[in-house]
């Protein structure tokens, strides 16, 4: 199957990162390429545009479409929290601005191989990055049911979390649960006859959850966050499309804190901790996609689009 990807709101981030021909940029979940492709588009020989993707289909896909760019793209194989250590390991002090796409990739849902979609029947797998033996598997067939229970809260927002993860742990006592179908079955019949019958797939929130755990998702923002804004250089933008709540609360709360910078007590009458601003909210609210959008990839409906400026 073909590493392919709807960009979303790539018209709005080519203006939110307001590009300039010789400055350096990263793409920090690069996927099959299309944002990446519209900042090498606006580079010049003297740009410089970093890919970074953990998923090593996703970056020779997107080694492939940038190839007319191949003197201003740099791949590398990287955990997005990791961005800090990846721009210094390219020999920067910083970067004049930083673009996250944290939505799962359309091949990756689609590719039933991939095990990420309750959709298809798979092995049990959801990993971004292929190499890492932490799997899917693993949560499903070895967490205790009370970690299944609070995953599924907690990254999912499952509301029958309780009753799925009693589910799954008496089925894998008979044999453990190998598929995604198996595990999708397993969901669906824990769920109460009204839940089965709403337009959402039953085991949508559940799949989400987990995918979140094996990848460590959330976490992974919050440092991707963190480390962007120490790399930034002073007028570079932060640029961040999320897709579910989860992601998009940190990304509003370290945005807020950044743009704050005093830390002190509300009570306080005076600044004692001495820190300063060190970003600009540039979009107060968030950026969505326009019907046209909406209309030719209806997968953007939930994507959320925050922008900040480097102090």
């Amino acid at each position: 199957m073909e590493f392919s990807h709807v960009s979303v709101l790539a018209e709005e981030c080519i203006q939110a990162l307001n590009l300039r021909p010789d400055g350096v940029y990263v793409d920090g979940t690069t996927g099959g390429g299309g944002h990446s492709l519209r900042i090498a588009q606006q580079l010049g020989p003297a740009g410089r545009l970093i890919c970074i993707d953990r998923d090593e289909e996703a970056l020779a896909a997107a080694s492939r479409r940038l190839e007319a760019y191949r003197d201003r793209v740099t791949f590398v194989k990287s955990n997005f929290a990791q961005i800090a250590q990846v721009i210094e390991g390219q020999g920067l002090a910083g970067v004049d601005g930083i673009l996250f796409d944290l939505g799962v990739s359309s091949y990756q849902l689609d590719n039933g191989d991939r095990g990420f979609s309750y959709m298809h029947d798979a092995p049990l797998d959801m990993r971004m990055d292929r190499s890492q033996p932490f799997s899917a598997w693993d949560v499903v067939n070895t967490y205790t049911q009370e970690q299944l229970r609070q995953i599924l809260w907690e990254y999912g927002e499952e509301r029958y979390s309780g009753r799925v993860a009693a589910a799954i742990v008496q089925q894998r006592e008979e044999s453990p649960i190998e598929t995604t179908g198996q595990l999708a079955q397993v969901i669906r019949e824990a769920m109460p006859a009204a839940a089965r019958r709403e337009k959402q797939h039953p085991a949508k929130r559940s799949f989400q959850a987990i995918r979140i755990e094996v990848n460590g998702e959330l976490r992974a923002v919050e440092q991707a966050m963190e480390g962007s804004v120490d790399k930034l250089l002073p007028g570079g933008r932060l640029a961040v499309i999320s897709f579910h709540s989860l992601e998009d609360r940190i990304v509003k709360k370290i945005f807020a804190q950044q743009a704050k910078g005093c830390t002190c007590p509300p009570e306080f009458p005076v600044c004692v901790c001495g820190k300063k601003p060190r970003l600009k909210l540039i979009s107060r609210g968030v950026i969505t996609a326009g019907q046209k959008e909406l209309d030719e990839n209806p997968r953007a409906r939930s994507a959320k689009l925050r922008v900040a400026e480097r102090i």
